[in-house]
């Protein structure tokens, strides 16, 4: 008795289309893994991806503690000689203490913020101003070093710093920059374009990022990016090298992988 062999035209069993899924499988796997190994690397360019590592962890550090011992001598050369000797520790140690100049400039600036607060206070201060403002020259320099420091100060409060990031089309026509929306024009200066609806820009330099150009434009000219201020910020320091979209994006799968059983995950 002769046995019944399936044709094309009959449908396979479990078996065989299990079988067909895992050679399918096994051959896209196959073809996956059919790439050229990766070359080699010398020694010297490992030694040389290796110190440029090495730069990359160390400069900033050392940068940055270099920056902070100058500031906080700085302050201790201005400031030790006003301490009265029975607080300065230095009267009793053997050794100067860093950054007691500091801490010392620290507390009598909360001090004289809280002695500001208050009515007397008050009073005291617009005294003093009021003797400066009759002096011809002192009275400019004043103004000026005032307002300054009240641009910084208004500048690090969260609700009158930038508001937005944005693109506008500098220096020619066709070429994009990041600029900062930091507010609508003041009266005087909206007033000379009223039908432009004018808003405040501050245009960082790329060469020198804290400074820049304060400018007003008309709200049309300014096209609003979906993007915070710190990535914007980052985009500009490190010439466009850093994206910010992109290691949101590789985080993004990084956290998905995290996520998936370790059967699912391939195989590495």
């Amino acid at each position: 008795m002769k046995k019944r062999v399936d044709g094309p035209d009959h449908a396979p069993s479990g078996g065989n289309v299990q079988s067909d899924l895992i050679a399918d499988l096994s051959g896209t796997l196959a073809k996956l893994a059919d790439t050229e190994p990766p070359p080699r690397t010398s020694a010297v360019t490992r030694l040389r991806n290796y110190f440029l590592t090495g730069l990359v962890i160390v400069g900033p550090l050392t940068i940055t503690i270099y920056v902070a011992w100058y500031v906080i001598n700085l302050f201790d050369l201005w400031v030790k000689p006003y301490i009265p000797a029975i607080y300065n520790p230095d009267t009793y140690l053997p050794f100067s203490v860093p950054g007691f100049g500091v801490i010392f400039a620290i507390v009598a600036l909360i001090m004289i913020g809280a002695l500001a607060a208050n009515l007397i206070g008050r009073s005291v201060i617009s005294a003093g101003e009021m003797m400066l403002g009759r002096m011809p020259v002192v009275r400019n320099l004043y103004r000026g070093t005032k307002q300054i420091f009240e641009s910084v100060v208004a500048a690090s409060n969260q609700s009158q710093s930038f508001q937005k990031v944005g693109l506008m089309e500098f220096p020619s026509k066709g070429i994009w920059a990041i600029v900062f929306v930091t507010g609508t024009a003041a009266d005087e200066i909206a007033s000379v374009r009223p039908q432009d609806d004018l808003v405040s820009v501050f245009m960082p330099t790329h060469l020198l990022p804290p400074s820049g150009f304060v400018v007003f434009v008309p709200r049309t000219s300014v096209v609003p990016v979906d993007l915070s201020v710190e990535d914007a910020a980052k985009i500009i320091i490190s010439a466009g090298m850093v994206n910010p979209g992109a290691q949101k994006r590789l985080a993004e799968i990084a956290a998905a992988a995290k996520l998936l059983p370790k059967t699912a995950r391939p195989i590495a």
